[in-house]
């Protein structure tokens, strides 16, 4: 039971074990789930992203050892990034889907500090460096926001 809980929650209910580009599906899959979810208040966007963080990055670790490193059936991290993306946005659909293209940019583009973070131990390094890219994406899609009027 405890290998499908944590199977489950790191490779966000199955989308990890999409055959191409699995990460991008579960942001994608994600950001689907945010539209329809929206309005979520601040205090909720926040307890997520602290579970998300607190139950991925032990199941990330786990789950590393199992399958090697950095497995990309890991996709908890994504969803970690994804709420750190939209984290205090209110918008609509455009601006949710230029927060999905923003975070996968960022996310594969890996800036200053992103990569080094993936160096990080485990879970860590699989967790921190999509938060980072999240910081990056969320800073980003404000400002376009702002610029477009969105």
């Amino acid at each position: 039971m405890k290998r499908f809980l944590v199977y489950a929650f790191a490779t966000f209910l199955g989308t990890g074990y999409a055959p191409i580009a699995p990460a991008t599906v579960a942001s994608f899959a994600f950001t689907l789930l945010w539209l329809v979810a929206w309005p979520v208040p601040l205090a909720v966007q926040l307890l997520l992203l602290l579970a998300v963080i607190v139950i991925g990055v032990p199941a990330a670790t786990w789950v590393e050892a199992r399958e090697g490193k950095d497995p990309s059936l890991v996709v908890s991290d994504e969803i970690a990034g994804m709420l750190v993306t939209f984290l205090g946005i209110a918008t609509t659909w455009p601006g949710w889907l230029a927060g999905f293209f923003l975070f996968r940019f960022f996310d594969i583009a890996k800036p200053f500090p992103v990569r080094s973070l993936e160096r990080l131990p485990g879970g860590w390094g699989i967790t921190f460096d999509d938060v980072m890219a999240g910081v990056y994406a969320n800073i980003s899609l404000r400002i376009l926001l702002r610029f477009l009027g969105w």
